[in-house]
């Protein structure tokens, strides 16, 4: 993620103000929050946490550390997340280091949907960051650009994955099994992007080379005659970007007035999330407006757009929730943008707050269970002194 752009071009402007139908969106009951899964203490150790370690390396586009990042994913899904389905996105394009060379970049796309849907019938949230660092300054690891974000995405998902199969198996059972009109048919994807970062300085050609290749796609790609949904683009219902977090005390604006309802949600989401003690770090997020008001006027958009992922989809239409801190933090772009730099406590956070979202998105209230959770939480108490060793 980069510089603000001026928000001057037309097309931007018209794709933030295209107006798509809301997804029905359901609280979760303060029973369901408190049995939420919540982060391992072993998942988020920078040395040897299972989610976040394996990513804090450098990896830029093409490299061994890209391979091996894509490569934790993989494993993740295959052992942890098994009847999700994962899909690549291959792309090549020019950039300035290799001249007239094309250069090879990986998406990888991780889905899952109502067992008994078709693809186009499926409205997606699509969980995303980029996988890939900097190529300057050597050695550049980019733990809130955007390890951290991945991690916390891992969690997420891994986190409601159980409940999720809880619905749709009850669902099944009780014969609501296609699109009737009783629910809408929703599904959830994970879009870790690679070549977000420039090569030499950010240009509009030189950036985002990922998620430009995958927009184009997907805008092409058709469903069948039909079907709910008439490209794998319109498919997405919400595009929930996460980039620069990991830092602690970020401030958030909201950024888009079409998506200030989701988020509004995630706002108060957070503030139950700490009144019921299910959050580590000692300061609320700052969330633009104040959480306590709800009159228009006190709305806050920023009069710019942040350069980052979301661009090439927002400007074919996508409705974008863009979680980034209006001030970076104070690593950006550095060297100590490492795992030593990292709030874990926040991190953590975040990453219960994702899982939350994302379990209210796809209206999960009442279908997770006790076992398990409370192990979890006995485990982060008995550990507190292992979290302090990454704090800063």
């Amino acid at each position: 993620m980069r510089l603000p752009l001026w928000r001057v071009s037309g097309t931007l402007v018209a794709a933030a103000l295209c107006l798509r139908p809301i997804s029905a969106y359901a609280p979760l009951s303060d029973d369901s929050l408190r049995i939420l899964p919540l982060p391992r203490v072993e998942d988020f150790d920078i040395y040897t946490g299972a989610l976040l370690s394996p990513i804090l390396i450098p990896r830029v586009p093409g490299t061994a550390g890209s391979a091996a990042v894509l490569n934790h994913f993989v494993d993740f899904f295959h052992t942890s997340l098994p009847d999700w389905n994962i899909t690549f996105q291959n792309s090549t394009s020019k950039t300035p280091l290799q001249g007239n060379k094309e250069f090879p970049f990986v998406n990888l796309i991780a889905t899952r949907d109502p067992p008994w849907s078709n693809p186009g019938d499926v409205g997606r949230l699509s969980l995303v960051a980029h996988y890939d660092s900097k190529i300057s300054p050597e050695g550049f690891i980019g733990a809130t650009d955007s390890a951290a974000p991945c991690a916390m995405i891992l969690h997420a998902v891994r986190a409601i994955d159980a409940a999720l199969t809880k619905k749709w198996t009850s669902m099944q059972a009780e014969g609501i099994d296609t699109f009737d009109g009783i629910e809408e048919l929703k599904g959830l994807e994970v879009l870790f992007l690679d070549g977000e970062e420039a090569f030499v300085s950010w240009t509009d050609k030189d950036s985002l080379y990922g998620a430009r290749s995958l927009a184009e796609e997907w805008e092409h790609e058709f469903h069948a005659a039909f079907s709910t949904h008439k490209t794998r683009l319109d498919s997405i219902e919400l595009f929930l970007l996460l980039d620069l977090l990991g830092a602690q005390d970020p401030s958030i604006p909201s950024y888009f007035k079409t998506t200030h309802w989701a988020y509004q949600h995630m706002a108060r989401l957070e503030q139950r999330l700490r009144q019921l003690g299910l959050f580590k770090s000692g300061k609320d997020t700052t969330w633009f407006p104040d959480k306590d008001k709800s009159s228009d006027a006190s709305v806050y958009f920023p009069s710019h757009v942040m350069q980052d992922d979301h661009i090439p989809f927002m400007a074919r239409g996508v409705e974008v929730l863009h979680l980034i801190p209006l001030h970076y933090p104070a690593v950006w772009h550095r060297i100590e943008d490492d795992g030593e730099h990292l709030h874990i406590p926040t991190v953590e956070d975040w990453a219960t707050l994702m899982g939350a979202f994302a379990a209210e998105w796809l209206e999960l209230d009442g279908f997770f269970d006790q076992a398990g959770r409370n192990e979890a939480r006995n485990e982060k108490r008995d550990n507190e002194h292992v979290m302090s060793k990454t704090e800063l």
